[in-house]
């Protein structure tokens, strides 16, 4: 599958990023827990350089809680703080605000050297596409502050929130980059949501989905579908089609059907908690 999509707002979203960067301390990065490495957008590595960064794995409950680990140990060991979160879970979010504190220490301290006192953080939260920064505002703020939505492109401008004295947000569209020079990560992008659903074959979709959970996690289909764990990635589309009366006319497997409701199950969490990528790769 050859997966690209960057539709033109996203141009306009990221000029407007580079501006506002100049008036935030704190970067507030959102990525997504079963795909931490593809989720993220290298031009925010650019366009943030120099300021502070917190990275939230976002949807850890959708991910596999062994890679979870691993995941924030490695952002750790890269200079960012890290904290494994569900937006819809207020409870996971506790621990941002300390964070945000000890994140921007250096810079409060200047501000209060200078005589500068309960100057609020700013903050600007960043991710691709369907990763969640919506919702997270909204729960973190305790009110409906952002739009919210199960398809990427909902929020489209940038959008001050001020959650309390001490801290300010700044909610921005979600953009991905220009061009995926790893086919891999469109791969992903598109299983997680995070890639406009009208472009994609959802048929090639599930199998490559497929392929992926019979050598990584080789009970989720047999379990979910009754399937046969050795058969091939077709024949598996197929026996999900029929065991779930996805069919045509004839009583035929509906291929794209029974592919919809694969991806749907996975990006629910329906199948378990799967993650799509891991550190040692």
């Amino acid at each position: 599958m050859n997966i690209q999509w960057y539709p033109g707002h996203m141009t306009k979203a990221k000029r407007a990023m580079k501006e506002d960067i100049k008036l935030i301390d704190l970067i507030i990065e959102l990525v997504d827990a079963r795909v931490p490495l593809s989720s993220r957008n290298p031009d925010i590595d650019e366009l943030g350089a120099g300021k502070s960064r917190i990275v939230l794995l976002n949807k850890s409950d959708l991910g596999d809680e062994k890679y979870n680990n691993a995941w924030a140990k490695y952002f750790q060991e890269r200079g960012c703080y890290v904290i494994k979160v569900d937006s819809r879970n207020k409870g996971t979010l506790k621990q941002i605000g300390g964070l945000v504190q000890e994140a921007c220490r250096e810079k409060i301290e200047r501000d209060r050297r200078r005589g500068i006192m309960n100057r609020p953080v700013r903050a600007m939260v960043v991710g691709i596409p369907n990763v969640g920064k919506s919702t997270f505002i909204n729960s973190f703020a305790g009110k409906a502050c952002a739009k919210t939505g199960n398809k990427p492109g909902v929020t489209k401008g940038n959008q001050w929130i001020r959650l309390n004295k001490t801290l300010e947000l700044l909610d921005t569209p979600g953009i991905l980059w220009p061009r995926f020079e790893d086919q891999q990560v469109g791969l992903r992008l598109a299983l997680i949501g995070s890639i406009n659903d009208q472009i994609l074959n959802k048929d090639e979709l599930a199998m490559e989905l497929i392929a992926f959970l019979k050598d990584h996690y080789p009970n989720a289909l047999p379990e979910r579908y009754d399937t046969e764990e050795k058969a091939e990635a077709a024949e598996i589309l197929s026996q999900i089609a029929k065991n779930r009366g996805c069919l045509v006319k004839g009583g035929e497997p509906d291929f794209e059907k029974a592919a919809r409701l694969l991806i749907d199950d996975f990006r629910s969490g329906r199948l378990g908690r799967i993650t799509l990528e891991f550190p040692e790769e």
